[in-house]
């Protein structure tokens, strides 16, 4: 009799157990599909950028290039100011990143940290503005910047970023409050005042979400389209989304070089997500647990 109730006792124990297994491996097997999915038009970008001109066109398709030629990197990315492209966004993600992670992290603090009447109701502002169009934004500050003699610069670019961003502004302001309390009392007992215990004891301890949001900013402005577009008008001016925008209207005809363009252009994010996934992913979960 135990040794029946013992195996009707491991058979319900078991049964969960196998639920489980076969779920997560249905789970894994959609995640390696639509992986796949997603990798499969980046491996055939990146492949076709070192065929030749007569396996580009092949059917059916050549995935792997056979020979291995680099003339659509050499000649390609010649015939435009490449490197100035690069060295253009460069600059503008390196002042929207500072500028961001600068502004966001202030006002983030103001709304966690410190006390003071209206601060629920001016963040509830803040948090509306996320739903507004930025089409609807175009008109009215391509007309100041024009005002200010703005226009054909990297100013309308970089300079809204020191003002800061509401979506930014609310990650920030998550992870302030998961810190406790009883360290900005105890620092304020030792005679710090708000900008110490901001510098000293908040910035330190938030880098995992301050690179988070750097990640963020960087990859939105290494991709923009509409604001160089908007305010910039000079070839050498271009940054590299409109540049490869230009690129692909001046040599249609050229597709393995737009092919090595696009490559190039996709490198460094790939890059810099490859060396920072672990921060970025931290700083997704910590900005989370909290509201």
């Amino acid at each position: 009799m135990a040794n029946v109730t013992l195996a009707h006792t491991s058979g319900r124990a078991g049964s969960p157990l196998l639920g489980r297994i076969i779920s997560r491996g249905m789970a894994h097997g959609a995640l390696l599909i639509l992986s796949v999915l997603f990798f499969v038009p980046f491996f055939w970008m990146i492949t076709s950028s070192f065929k030749i001109n007569s396996q580009l066109s092949a059917f059916p398709i050549v995935w792997v290039p056979n020979p291995v030629t680099f003339e659509h990197y050499t000649v390609g990315l010649q015939q435009v100011p490449f490197t100035r492209w690069i060295l253009n966004t460069l600059i503008v993600c390196a002042f929207s990143v500072l500028g961001t992670v600068i502004s966001c992290s202030m006002v983030a603090y103001g709304l966690s940290r410190i006390d003071w009447a209206w601060r629920n109701a001016l963040f509830a502002i803040l948090l509306a503005t996320t739903m507004i169009p930025d089409q609807v934004t175009f008109i009215p500050l391509f007309i100041i910047f024009r005002n200010l003699g703005w226009v054909n610069t990297y100013l309308p670019l970089t300079v809204p970023s020191f003002f800061a961003n509401a979506f930014f502004v609310f990650l920030l302001r998550q992870f302030f409050m998961t810190i406790p309390k009883e360290l900005s009392e105890a620092a304020k007992v030792d005679g710090a005042s708000e900008l110490t215990i901001f510098t000293r004891v908040i910035l330190p301890l938030a880098r995992p979400a301050l690179a988070t949001v750097g990640l963020f900013q960087f990859l939105a402005s290494w991709g923009d389209f509409f604001g160089p577009l908007i305010y910039l008008s000079r070839t050498e001016q271009y940054t590299v989304s409109l540049g490869l925008t230009f690129f692909q209207g001046e040599y249609t005809s050229q597709f393995g070089s737009l092919m090595a363009a696009s490559t190039v252009m996709l490198l460094p994010v790939v890059v810099l997500f490859f060396f920072t996934q672990r921060t970025f992913i931290q700083g997704i979960t910590l900005t989370g647990i909290k509201g």
